[in-house]
């Protein structure tokens, strides 16, 4: 059915609170999981230059980890098919040799301030091991599994839940400033890390690539602009100095302002009026045709006319680096 079918009588407020309660519902229910597993290729970009990137990191001495929400089944398939291309039977357990720390179920940003259970996750089998007391805890989906079998708790490196004094824990960092924390989400990554912990950010803006481009390719444009309001600016602040100046000499009944002289004077009001609405209008349709580059409804990303973006104003304060990719690194 069309899009407007749905939305038929509906407030702003409503159609928000439908888009909201239903991508809320489709992460709960793991149905928006279940498609990219069953479809990785399909929905992810696979990087051909992420393992080198990793392997570069790791020669040069940094200790590189994972926190995600997602929990260890899903992040296991994300990740056999980020580093080694591998879905289904496939999968294996070598892509953790990149990282020193993995971090599951993170509940960012509460991960960046609040003390959670923090449970160690069994690779092979996603099993959960209590790390305070020691026990045991499994999967409810598979309760038929023998417990008995079960190896102790190794000192490993795939954890769920906890907090961020994990990562300095087991990274023993010195400073937390020492950390480089990469993520695509302003508020649940970037925001809390770094107002709370001090932590280095990097926002991953998918959409810099093609700013860039469109700002490349339009070079002149900022700056026509620029000189066309500039140019408007000038003619207002001509059109303001004449009317004050006929208001005053009608007003004061100017012996030495003549009916020709208000005539004359009109007249060139008038010419810079119609100057202003066609320039007016020129860098109208100019500014629409240049913010449609970059998007047809939202235009350019970092700015709201002439003014920075909340978007752009949150990057400036809480990012210390935002490129289009993590491979920018």
């Amino acid at each position: 059915a069309p899009a407007g079918h749905f939305f038929a009588g509906k407030s702003y407020a409503e159609i928000y609170s439908d888009i909201r309660n239903s991508i809320d519902l489709c992460h709960r229910d793991g149905s928006l999981k279940r498609g990219v597993a069953s479809d990785p290729g399909y929905y992810i970009h696979q990087d051909k230059n992420l393992v080198p990137l990793l392997e570069d990191l790791r020669v040069s001495g940094k200790k590189i980890f994972i926190v995600t929400n997602s929990l260890w089944d899903y992040t296991n398939i994300v990740m056999n098919y980020l580093i080694g291309g591998k879905t289904g039977a496939e999968k294996s357990l070598d892509w953790l040799d990149y990282f020193d720390v993995v971090v599951t179920g993170s509940a960012k940003p509460r991960f960046f301030q609040d003390n959670q259970p923090l449970f160690g996750v069994e690779p092979a089998s996603g099993f959960l091991h209590n790390t305070d007391e020691g026990n045991p805890m499994v999967d409810l989906d598979s309760a038929e599994d023998d417990l008995e079998s079960m190896e102790p708790v190794p000192a490993g490196k795939v954890f769920q839940g906890g907090t961020y004094k994990i990562i300095n824990r087991m990274l023993q960092t010195e400073s937390n400033s020492d950390i480089l924390y990469i993520g695509d989400h302003i508020y649940g990554d970037i925001l809390k890390s770094k107002k709370t912990l001090g932590w280095r950010t990097m926002l991953v803006v998918p959409e810099m690539e093609h700013e860039i481009e469109v700002l490349s390719r339009n070079a002149g444009v900022p700056q026509q602009l620029f000189q066309m309001r500039r140019k408007r600016d000038a003619i207002e602040d001509q059109l303001q100095r004449m009317s004050w100046k006929l208001n005053s000499a009608t007003g004061k009944k100017d012996a030495s302002f003549t009916e020709e002289d208000r005539r004359d004077l009109e007249a060139q009001k008038q010419a810079l009026e119609d100057q202003h609405a066609v320039l007016r209008d020129e860098h109208s349709k100019t500014m629409a045709k240049f913010h449609k580059e970059f998007h047809p409804i939202w235009g350019q990303l970092l700015k709201t006319g002439y003014q920075n973006s909340r978007f752009a104003n949150q990057i400036g304060r809480f990012a210390c680096l935002y490129p289009s990719h993590v491979g920018n690194l």
